[in-house]
Parts: structure tokens; C-alpha cells; sequence
């Protein structure tokens, strides 16, 4: 099939056979994980009903961005994408088979829940620099883009199945069956990693230096002005207004007063809006625009999160949800876009794990901060409050974004 002549920059993504091999297996994995993430939720709410807990546990599973993401980027650029995944992903295949055991066989409790979300949020973390890095070995830099908004695209497609299929599931087989199925996407995503044999770039032949090697790349960053913006703005998002996600167990259980129906739903219309907004992007297929998009996309979802805390009716605020998650994914990938193109391919495993620390790690904090908010003032008042500082935030980035556009947009790295 010529994939190159359809549908703009997504054919092109397309029309590379391991890119192709590469998209599927990581696409039936989000899915099993979107799975994952509900059952756990869930299970967490009918374990302690407490959103403090679901705070926590959220936490647990984001927390290891922090710690391990940023020596992954280190060891990505060292040795390899396709490697430290097929390692890695093996290794969260056993831990999903064992929490669902667990969880059949009726010996789980929420301290069991704790430990294995860390433990599985640790392999997620050190693969995420090289997840989000290897599409640069499957696709050339002209389809860079198209192919990171068509990867970002079929993550929030998974979500919009993942938590579906859970939901139903849950109801109808309960969290540990959910789990066990996630476990199965694991494995698969794993053979898929074994079919694949790209042409990665050259890797040094050095002895291994992680903190050389990483305050090398802090020093980059700082010498990118555009790239720092990006990670302010995106850091800022991730602590102030994400973390609104973790809390909509609870949310959908007191306001909507609703089951895993109503959270699926929750979940689903942002993963909707995020698809659209993927798609839209990758179609588009290019960098130019991309920074200002960044910058009012970050206003966009914090308004759009604002109003969804005024309104009671699960449907309506479900469009609510949508919106937001058009300008999440809009501000997210643009900007995993722009920094992809805008960074020396050497420094390319450090800075994006750096940018998956900020932008995965910071929400781990807080939503736990949101958590305790909530408890104290309710949950309406703590989401509708970092909707509001992220309009605030906009004030600032539309000023610096055209100063710094040009750099990020450039079509060749110097």
C-alpha cells in the first residue's frame, strides 16, 4: 500500500516498514496500559475511598520520572533505544502478571497496590526516553513530525479504548482479569520490539559517565533558550493543571455519582479530544507555527479545565473534557515536536529525559498536592484552581514563544 500518498503527513509516517511495526505494538501497549491505569484507579477508590489514596497511589506510579528518567536518557544515548526497551519491557510483562495474581487470587491490599504501581512505573520510566527517542531511527527528519503526532495520537486513542474496555470489564469480570490482559500487551509490544532492526545512530565507544553525561546535557538545555521555555511551560502545565486526571475517580464518584462507567466516560472524552488534536497535527505534518500553537494551546486547556468544574451534568462536562484534551496534546507533542527538531541528535536521549522528567514527573507531585488540596477545600475548587494559573501562565509565554520560534522551527540543526 502506498501509505506516502494518503492522508497527508500521517501516509508518509506510515510508509516506513518498521515505523509501521514499531506504531502497532506501542499502540496495543497503551492501550493495556490506559487498561492498567483505570483498574487501578479503581481498585484504589474501592480500597480506601479516599482521594488523598488515589493522590498517593497516582504518585507511586509517576514518581520514578524523577528518579530513574534522566540517567535512562543517559544510558538511551549510550546504548541504544531498541535495547533498553526490549529489556525493560520483558521485565513489566512479569510485574502486570504478578499484580494480577494477586489481585485473582485475593491477596491484594492497597500497600501491595503501592509497591507494584512503583515498580511498574519505575519500567515505564526507563523506557520512556527511549520509547519517545526511537522514532528518530524509524522515520527521516522530514517525517519527524507527522510520526511523533501520529504516536501521540494512538496513545490518546488508548485511552479512549483502554479505559472502555476496562470499564465494561471491570463491571463484568472485575480488576484482576483487566490486569491480566494489560500484562498480555506487555508481551506483545515486547515481540514487536524483537522484529525490529533499525539503523540507530553511531554510539560512543567510551566508558559509561552518567553524571558527566548528564551534566552535559543540563548545559545544552541551558544554552537552548527555546528548549528552556518549552520545559517551563510544559513543567508548569504538568504541576498546576494534569494532575486534575488522578482525582477523576473520585470526581466522577461524588459529583457525577457514577461507577467505572462514569470514569471511563471521563477518561475517554479526553482521550477523544487528544485524538483529534493528534491527528490534526500530524496531518498538518510540519514545524512551522508550532511554538505559538504551544503557547495558546497551555491558556486553552486551562479554561477548558476551568469549565468543566462548573457543571454537574457528566455530559456536558465530558465536551468540557474533550477540549481539554485537544490543547493537552496540542501543547505536549508540539512540544515534543519542536524540541526533537531543535536538539543536537548526541544530547537527544538526555533532553527528552529531561523533558518526560518535567512533564510526567512534576504531575506525580502534583497530584499529590491536588489531593490534599481537595480534601480541605473539595475537589471542584482545587481543578478549577490550576485551570486558573495555567490562563495566568499564558500572559507570559505569549510574549517570549516569537522570540524564540525561529530557533525551534529551524529545518536543519547546526
Amino acid at each position: 500500500m502506498n501509505f506516502a500518498a494518503l492522508f497527508g503527513g500521517i501516509g508518509r509516517a506510515l510508509s516506513h516498514p518498521t515505523y509501521r511495526t514499531y506504531w502497532a505494538g506501542q499502540g496495543i501497549n497503551s492501550i493495556g496500559r490506559w487498561m492498567y491505569r483505570t483498574a487501578i484507579g479503581w481498585l484504589t477508590w474501592e480500597l480506601t475511598e479516599s482521594t488523598s489514596w488515589l493522590g498517593i497511589v497516582a504518585f507511586a506510579d509517576a514518581i520514578p520520572l524523577v528518579f530513574f528518567t534522566l540517567i535512562a536518557g543517559a544510558l538511551t544515548d549510550q546504548y541504544g533505544y531498541f535495547r533498553i526497551m526490549r529489556i525493560v519491557s520483558f521485565a513489566a510483562t512479569v510485574l502486570a502478571a504478578i499484580f494480577a495474581a494477586l489481585i485473582v487470587f485475593g491477596h491484594i491490599n492497597i500497600w501491595w497496590v503501592l509497591i507494584l504501581s512503583l515498580a511498574l512505573g519505575s519500567c515505564e520510566a526507563i523506557t520512556y526516553p527511549a520509547r519517545v527517542s526511537a522514532v528518530n531511527a524509524l522515520v527521516p527528519r522530514a517525517d519527524l513530525a507527522p510520526a511523533i503526532a501520529l504516536g501521540s495520537t494512538t496513545f490518546n486513542g488508548a485511552r479512549i479504548i483502554g479505559p472502555g474496555i476496562a470499564g465494561a470489564l471491570i463491571v463484568a469480570l472485575g480488576v484482576g482479569p483487566v490486569i491480566a490482559i494489560s500484562a498480555s500487551t506487555y508481551l506483545i509490544f515486547s515481540l514487536c520490539l524483537l522484529m525490529i532492526h533499525p539503523n540507530e545512530l553511531a554510539r560512543p565507544n567510551k566508558k559509561l559517565d552518567v553524571v558527566g553525561d548528564l551534566i552535559d546535557g543540563f548545559k545544552y538545555v541551558r544554552g537552548e533558550p527555546g528548549v528552556a521555555f518549552l520545559l517551563v511551560l510544559v513543567g508548569a502545565l504538568g504541576l498546576f493543571v494534569r494532575p486534575f486526571i488522578d482525582q477523576l475517580p473520585g470526581y466522577a464518584a461524588q459529583v457525577f455519582h457514577r461507577g467505572p462507567d462514569g470514569l471511563a466516560i471521563c477518561l475517554s472524552a479526553i482521550g477523544i479530544g487528544a485524538m483529534c488534536a493528534g491527528f490534526w497535527v500530524a496531518q498538518r505534518g510540519r514545524v512551522a507555527g508550532l511554538t505559538a500553537l504551544v503557547a495558546f494551546s497551555a491558556m486553552a486547556m486551562g479554561a477548558s479545565v476551568m469549565l468543566f468544574c462548573v457543571f454537574d451534568n457528566l455530559w456536558i462536562a465530558a465536551v468540557c473534557l474533550a477540549l481539554a484534551g485537544f490543547f493537552m496534546l496540542c501543547s505536549n507533542v508540539c512540544s515534543q515536536t519542536l524540541i526533537q527538531n531543535a536538539i543536537d541528535p548526541r544530547m537527544r536521549g538526555r533532553v527528552i529525559g529531561l523533558f518526560i522528567v518535567i512533564s510526567w514527573g512534576l504531575p506525580a507531585l502534583g497530584t499529590v498536592t491536588m489531593g490534599w488540596l481537595a480534601s480541605i477545600v473539595g475537589l471542584k475548587p482545587a481543578i478549577a484552581g490550576g485551570g486558573a494559573l495555567a490562563v495566568l501562565l499564558w500572559v507570559w509565554s505569549r510574549r517570549v514563544a516569537p522570540k524564540v520560534a525561529g530557533r525551534l522551527e529551524r529545518t536543519e540543526v547546526t
